[in-house]
């Protein structure tokens, strides 16, 4: 902001005043309109045609959670991005996955992530993961506004509860909405039949690499059904972005990584086109 570049070197008496320790409420006060939410358009123009993501899934496992997404963008019937990323640390012990507008998801991740250092600096401390979740909450709530013009953000947060020892799921609807899943979630364009995926393969004694496994079966089966959704692209060496959040923080696996488990899943399919076939009973 322009303040933080004045020749004097030193902030206004406003910007030191002490109170909230939130970033969003502190924007909010001096500089409004660089929030995504208080942005509006003309009257009687409509939304342009803006690349959007898609399908986000997320599995739990004991000792953390995986949450993984796919790389494709869509704009209408046309794919805008085949390696675009949808995932991404908002800090050491949790992230976020993005569905919707993909410009202003990615602004809201960037914001949200500003917030949890904000706070973790100004308090000494870092929030719970509930407390993180509901910060979230509030961005999303902020803007509805640009929800309702068409252009939505629906993310997915994922975490390790530091006091529960656990992975823990947390999903939102375009009004801020917010409702923790047990297992596994999925959101965005293709997460009907994602979901559908998980409900056949997910158990709850799954290791890291079986939860994250299970989420690339989950994304392959999303693609197979939904156009807007990207599978693994073998030739191209794109693969989906899979993340693991474990009490020694966040991790993204490495591409090598993804692509091990992704052949190995494609390997599988030319057997079995449908993919693993659960027990009937």
């Amino acid at each position: 902001m322009e303040a933080y570049l004045s020749g004097t070197g030193r902030l206004p008496a406003a910007f030191l005043k002490p109170g909230s320790s939130s970033f969003l409420e502190f924007l909010a006060d001096h500089q409004p309109e660089l929030l995504p939410g208080r942005r509006t358009l003309p009257a009687g123009v409509q939304p342009l045609e803006a690349p959007h993501g898609t399908t986000i899934v997320a599995a739990t496992f004991d000792g953390g959670v995986v949450l993984a997404g796919d790389r494709r963008a869509t704009m209408g019937n046309i794919i805008a991005q085949r390696d675009i990323e949808k995932v991404f640390p908002a800090d050491e012990y949790s992230a976020v996955g993005i569905a919707g507008t993909a410009g202003l998801a990615v602004e809201m991740v960037r914001l949200f992530q500003l917030e949890l250092e904000h706070y973790e600096k100004i308090e000494g401390t870092s929030l719970s993961l509930e407390g993180k979740a509901n910060r979230l909450t509030t961005m999303i709530r902020g803007n509805l506004g640009m929800a309702m013009q068409g252009l939505a953000v629906v993310p997915m947060f994922a975490g390790y509860d530091l006091d529960q020892g656990k992975g823990r799921i947390f999903t939102y609807d375009v009004t801020g909405g917010r409702s923790e899943e047990t297992g596994f979630a999925t959101t965005g364009s293709g997460s009907l039949f994602a979901k559908g995926s998980l409900k056949k393969l997910y158990r709850s004694d799954l290791t890291a690499e079986g939860a994250a496994t299970v989420v690339i079966q989950a994304l392959y089966d999303a693609a197979d059904d939904d156009s807007a959704t990207g599978g693994p692209d073998l030739t191209r060496r794109i693969f989906p972005i899979v993340s693991v959040i474990t009490e020694e923080g966040f991790r993204r696996l490495a591409d090598t990584e993804v692509g091990e488990l992704a052949e190995a899943v494609l390997g599988h399919r030319l057997e079995q086109p449908d993919g693993p076939q659960a027990p009937l009973l």
